[in-house]
């Protein structure tokens, strides 16, 4: 009896075959704007409202706040296309896969109508306020308080390494609600407009010359008693569940694909053996990682809560798409004259892959999340 073989670890929603020739079709339109290294992390405003009025944006959210009520699963078939072909998602990307399932999870219905609509139409966009100075990786060192008054809740602290903060009109931070709390006790979520009286925003330049990061400071910060996401004190739950969001995406190994596929077309139909077998490696470890992050994503959307697998996904993904641009570079002579789009690519991603497994959780901490997930510690 013949068997029939499907691409993906559960039953697919939908027409994917369709829906992917949709999203081929708007990129083939944005042509110019792809090829983009490191993606994710790139912004493009006219971009995103591009993406937010063609549907791709807020897919998995209700109609009544301007989403569009599609599967989780194929959510992830847009994202995995527009990260294939290194398109600037950057400005909405922390809106649409993380702040958004948080806010219509946990946030007040102000919050709701407020930021929700805004955000499915790819206008929205918001930051993490998480790692700290002194407190990067270790979440629950964070100092920045939250002190409530007759007036409203009062913000007072800093946040560092803040991605798109200098694009970004709000801020998901996690500060401490309850003085005297320490570790993950008494930590709160609130969400916080970037333009509030006593925020002041700097920016950190990379190595590459680029601005992704920044130091944020909140000087008295005052905010509604409805900027609270949540339940008060119950901030590390939610912080650790939306993680799993941010971990197991495909973005946590297709940041260096373009430089892949680059490769690919400068080997031509007949390239040397020894590219020919790195491109085959390279085939079958992507393979493995995608099948991974899809189980994942299927966890995900049945609502369980992957922790374990989330951080798998990452460290491997991290630790492959780190190591691609090094492969490549190993067996191809680009000199610095050299300015097609394999020797722009692995020059561009050479400087920026050490960051990869930094973002999201350090490897030391995402392999501590694996231990104990695993009871080996």
């Amino acid at each position: 009896m013949q068997q029939s073989f499907s691409i993906y670890p559960f039953d697919p929603p939908g027409d994917v075959a369709a829906l992917r020739a949709e999203v081929r079709a708007f990129l083939a339109a944005h042509e110019p704007k792809l090829g983009v290294p490191n993606c994710w992390v790139v912004g493009d405003p006219e971009f995103s409202s591009a993406l937010g009025a063609a549907g791709f944006l807020g897919m998995i959210l209700p109609k009544t706040v301007g989403g569009h009520e599609r599967h989780p699963l194929e959510r992830y078939v847009v994202i995995e296309e527009l990260l294939a072909a290194g398109a600037p998602v950057g400005a909405h990307w922390i809106a649409d896969r993380q702040t958004a399932p948080l806010i219509l999870r946990y946030g007040s219905e102000e919050a709701k109508t407020r930021y929700l609509p805004g955000i499915c139409k790819g206008q929205l966009y918001t930051c993490i306020g998480l790692s700290e100075p002194g407190a990067g990786s270790d979440l629950a060192a964070v100092r920045t308080t939250a002190r409530y008054t007759l007036d409203g809740w009062r913000i007072s602290g800093q946040k560092i390494w803040t991605s798109g903060a200098h694009m970004s009109h709000v801020m998901l931070a996690l500060v401490r609600s309850e003085e005297g709390s320490e570790r993950n006790a008494g930590l709160s979520q609130f969400l916080i407009p970037m333009d509030a009286p006593g925020i002041t925003i700097r920016p950190i330049i990379d190595m590459g010359g680029d601005h992704h990061f920044n130091e944020v400071f909140f000087d008295d910060v005052l905010l509604p008693e409805w900027a609270m996401v949540g339940a008060r004190g119950q901030g590390w739950a939610q912080a650790t569940a939306e993680l799993a969001l941010e971990r197991s995406g495909p973005e946590r190994y297709l940041s260096s694909h373009v430089l892949m596929t680059a490769l690919i077309d400068a080997a031509g139909p007949d390239p040397d053996l020894q590219i020919k077998g790195l491109i085959g490696e390279l085939t079958a470890e992507l393979w493995t990682l995608r099948q991974m992050s899809l189980s994942t994503a299927a966890k995900l959307a049945a609502g369980e809560d992957p922790m374990v697998e989330a951080s798998m996904v990452k460290d491997l993904g991290n630790s492959f798409e780190q190591a691609l641009p090094q492969r490549v570079q190993a067996l191809v002579d680009c000199p610095s004259t050299r300015d097609d789009d394999l020797a722009r690519l692995m020059r561009a991603l050479l400087i920026a892959a050490p960051s990869f497994s930094l973002r999201g959780g350090t490897r030391e901490i995402i392999r501590g999340i694996i231990a104990r997930g695993l009871g080996l510690r």
